[in-house]
């Protein structure tokens, strides 16, 4: 039999990993490019030979989605396989109906083809969508694992965003790692929580040789915590599988790919935010879990909000800067950084918009649903230096930062800023430290 011809349809992240695991050394078939949407600059280039194994031995042409159709036909494919996340489902099929008109089989490979098995015990934390506080639920599992005296080793789902082959395997346990691996924005708001709480966290492309590499980990490991972005399921098989819904977004539980299969697989779901979703929101989100996942745990939880400085707040003109992917295709309007603004007094919200310069003008144009909130793009050197001049051209009193990381570390701003924290807080009963002592007993960690 002739070989299947393959594009893989991604955004460097899930679409490597389908074809580490099921495409690399399989000789029924021959992957003849990828496509990528929803980051920037990745297209153009290729996905290294160093990766791609024997089969590939000049590697495998990355190019635009919008090429899609041509591409298909000028390399005679005959399977293309969808491979990104945090998407409505109109979107999924709107690219199937494209395949398919264009006259390849559209495939969508699930877990059974790409989850791989750790020897260590594994705790999945996801979410049906960007920004439902997926980080801050794997903070609190991970603080008290800590505290029971365990070994924990988180593992990021990718952001392949500069040197592929060098991101094969990357470790981080200290600041100075976010710079040896050039890490942009987007990166270090997902490292650097981890690396400051004293655990050590591995990302990269690889995650096969990630996940053996996390095992054997200099510090030790008793636990690898998947952390996983965006709305995707799980690279590694679980032995408790955690997703977070947002009541803000009521019923994209149901629609949004790969959500609802995130959802449908849980054994405990999380409802974040209810501090400030109103009640029909919540009530919505709690039929829809009962609906989909009738078996699963349900915590209820609160996003709680601190701030190093309410004073810079209270009565000022402030310009929020947000999580910029909860802002573009996590679609959220508010952010954390809206809510402590409202809580803690801000006289007005400055619109950015008159003021972006460069690739964050780009992106207000992409995503216009953006509003009066300017999101924090660090995708590389060119839209940091874009994101610095935007906020110091922005005429405010004040500048609160509702991102993960502090981004006084990185750009320099003019302006009296403070500083958003938020956790996740447990109301009542079930809560997570009932969870994981029984997943500790269960896997004889104690």
């Amino acid at each position: 039999m002739s070989k299947k011809n393959v594009i893989i349809i991604g955004a460097a992240g899930r679409d490597f990993h389908n074809f580490n695991t099921y495409y690399r050394d399989n000789e029924a078939y021959n992957v003849v490019a990828f496509t990528a949407a929803q980051i920037p600059d990745i297209e153009g280039r290729k996905y290294p030979a160093e990766l791609a194994g024997s089969l590939y031995p000049d590697g495998i042409a990355i190019h635009a989605e919008e090429d899609l159709s041509k591409l298909i036909k000028d390399l005679d494919v005959d399977d293309c396989v969808f491979s990104y996340s945090d998407v409505p489902y109109q979107h999924v099929m709107s690219v199937g109906a494209l395949v398919n008109a264009a006259g390849a089989n559209f495939v969508m490979l699930g877990p059974g083809d790409t989850q791989i098995k750790s020897t260590k015990p594994v705790i999945s934390v996801g979410a049906v969508r960007t920004g439902c506080g997926k980080s801050q639920t794997s903070r609190r599992i991970i603080e008290i694992l800590m505290e029971k005296g365990l070994k924990v080793v988180a593992i990021r789902h990718p952001m392949p965003y500069g040197d592929i082959a060098a991101q094969k395997v990357q470790r981080f346990a200290a600041l100075s790692d976010l710079e040896k691996h050039n890490c942009t924005v987007e990166e270090m708001e997902e490292y650097e929580p981890h690396v400051v709480r004293g655990n050590v966290i591995y990302a990269g492309v690889d995650y096969e040789a990630i996940v053996r590499a996390a095992e054997k980990d200099p510090d030790g490991c008793d636990v690898i915590l998947w952390d996983g972005g965006n709305n995707d399921f799980p690279f590694y098989q679980s032995d408790l599988h955690v997703t977070v819904v947002d009541p803000h977004r009521p019923g994209h539980e149901l629609t949004y790919y790969p959500g609802n299969v995130t959802l449908r697989m849980s054994d405990v779901v999380v409802i974040n935010k209810m501090d400030s979703a109103d009640a029909a929101g919540i009530e919505i989100v709690r039929q829809n879990i009962a609906s989909e996942a009738p078996d699963a745990i349900v915590i209820d939880g609160a996003s709680t909000l601190d701030v190093d400085d309410p004073s810079v707040i209270r009565g000022k003109k402030v310009l929020v800067v947000e999580d910029g992917p909860t802002l573009t295709h996590g679609e959220m309007k508010i952010g954390a950084g809206v809510v402590a603004a409202r809580k803690f007094g801000a006289a007005e919200l400055v619109d950015p918009r008159p003021y972006t310069v460069g690739r964050l003008t780009e992106t207000f144009e992409i995503y216009p649903e953006i509003g009066e909130l300017l999101p924090a793009m660090g995708y590389g050197e060119v839209q940091l230096r874009d994101m610095e001049t935007t906020i110091n051209n922005t005429e405010c009193d004040a500048v609160v930062i509702a991102t993960p990381i502090d981004l006084n570390r990185i750009i320099k701003i003019e302006k009296p800023n403070t500083r958003v924290y938020y956790n996740l807080q447990e109301i009542g009963r079930p809560n997570f430290d009932q969870v994981l002592e029984d997943f500790v007993k269960k896997n004889n960690l104690s």
